[in-house]
């Protein structure tokens, strides 16, 4: 019912910058939280960044300072604005979001990924 589309992902020096992007559509009435994951080469899944409808922002401490998160609502997108980026950083990026879906499926709340997006940061 809902799809989630994530680009910007690439390769880049450390120090450098990207800005990941995603775009959800669907059977879409409201979007709560958005957020971003990612799963570095060989460990388990962890939460970078989350931001609700009204803005309020959390992130992982290895993040805090470096990265940004925010979402256009009228678009249905949310972007993370990476900086100062670290080898440590090298991981598959994965786009989240909590949606209520419209009527015809009952006004239901699901969460939905994106394909994921590969970041690489060469030292």
């Amino acid at each position: 019912q809902v799809e989630l589309v994530e680009s910007g992902g690439g390769l880049v020096q450390a120090g450098g910058s990207l800005n990941l992007s995603c775009t959800a559509s669907g059977s879409i009435l409201r979007i709560n939280e958005m957020g971003w994951h990612r799963r570095a080469p060989g460990k388990q899944r962890d939460l970078v960044a989350t931001i609700t409808s009204g803005g309020s922002t959390t992130y992982t401490d290895s993040v805090k300072g470096r990265f940004a998160i925010s979402r256009d609502n009228a678009k249905n997108a949310v972007y993370l604005q990476m900086n100062s980026l670290k080898p440590e950083d090298t991981a598959i990026y994965y786009c989240t979001a909590d949606v209520t879906l419209t009527r015809t499926y009952g006004t239901r709340r699901y969460d939905y990924w994106g394909q994921g997006t590969q970041v690489a940061v060469s030292s």
